[in-house]
């Protein structure tokens, strides 16, 4: 594998995320407009208005219904069996569609149905059961219309990107869903590479950042990168550096406000005590992390231990103030940089205060 390279987010070349992100594509037995419902418009490809259909399948709003339905019905004869009937023929026709290609995917890759159906499926007991998460400050998300969150990064393997896209997705009133900017690594590695582009994450440039703000996404930035994850054991919930500012320059050209989230729990998940440098090279990793049952207990060394979790969306900060020659400004970016860096690492500090236990 190649040595890994992380695209710097304040780098605003205008092809940073034209190289990885696959254009638009439909599935080969797609419907057309007028199938399902009237089509709606969003951006295309070369930046100009195109026609979006919308995705196949059941709502939100639908699954409520038929979740209320199925309350009211008698336990008796077609009461429960009814119920299931329904979620047999639901998850029929699901797999009709994803084998006759009647699915969409944007721009980016995000498959919104798949996301919703499966892969929130399959990683909310991770979420709700291990690590037992516990969401603070979700109405500081608003409930349309573009915002950045910004988190603090940790725990060796990045779960806690994960799990602040369900704490999104399960826990927001609006039903929002997180479109998480990663590193280039996770873009070249087998299966991970086309899982992160379903869960709707995109390259971290500004490029594609702005794009998706200007379309009204809820997106999120880990500005501390392969630092903040791969730090030592002993240096955890120690906010690194930000960067340059560049996810500020983003939020300041679009006018979006930026939310700052602290992820009490990560650190503990894998505690790094070592780093066998020698091997990341050679593997074309940023850090090959070494811990107390890493690599020690092979493939059983991998599991994370099961540590409580608390994330806290904090207090929006407004940047549609600011004029528009703002975003250009280095001491501004500075300095708003460093307010979002405080605000995290001042809500870290109180949650691990508040917590009786790493586990409980």
């Amino acid at each position: 594998m190649a040595d890994a390279k992380v695209i710097p987010f304040d780098d605003d070349r205008s092809r940073g995320g034209a190289a990885q992100r696959p254009a638009r594509r439909r599935g080969a037995g797609s419907r057309r407009k007028g199938a399902d419902g009237p089509a709606v418009h969003g951006v295309g490809e070369n930046g100009g208005m195109g026609e979006v259909q919308p995705l196949p399948g059941r709502t939100r709003e639908d699954e409520a219904v038929s979740r209320e339905e199925e309350s009211r019905e008698p336990a008796g004869a077609g009461g429960r069996d009814g119920g299931l009937e329904r979620r047999v023929a639901a998850g029929l026709a699901f797999l009709r569609r994803r084998l006759t290609g009647e699915y969409e995917v944007d721009d980016f890759g995000y498959d919104e149905e798949l996301t919703d159906q499966v892969l929130m499926s399959l990683l909310r007991p991770l979420y709700d059961k291990y690590f037992r998460v516990e969401v603070k400050g979700i109405e500081n998300i608003p409930a349309e219309g573009g915002a950045l969150i910004v988190a603090n990064h940790s725990g060796t393997l990045p779960l806690d990107g994960l799990m602040m896209q369900v704490a999104v997705h399960d826990h927001h009133p609006a039903g929002r869903h997180l479109r998480l900017l990663a590193a280039d690594l996770v873009f070249v590695l087998p299966v991970v590479s086309e899982l992160a582009r379903k869960l709707g994450h995109t390259l971290a440039c500004a490029e594609d950042a702005e794009r998706l703000l200007s379309q009204g996404e809820l997106v999120g930035v880990m500005p501390e990168g392969f630092k903040g994850i791969g730090k030592p054991f002993g240096e955890r919930y120690k906010l690194q550096r930000f960067g340059r500012g560049g996810f500020v320059s983003t939020a300041l050209r679009q006018g979006t406000p930026i939310i700052p989230c602290s992820i009490v729990g990560a650190e503990e998940i894998y505690p790094m005590i070592g780093n066998a440098k020698t091997l990341a090279r050679l593997l074309g990793f940023p850090y090959f992390p070494l811990t107390p049952t890493f690599p020690w207990l092979g493939p059983l060394g991998a599991i994370p231990l099961p540590t409580k979790w608390t994330i806290q969306f904090g207090e929006p900060i407004a940047t549609d103030g600011y004029p528009p020659e703002a975003a250009e400004d280095p001491m501004l970016m500075f300095n708003l940089t460093d307010q979002v860096r405080e605000q995290i690492q001042h809500t870290l500090y109180k949650l691990l205060v508040q917590r009786r236990s790493v586990f409980f």
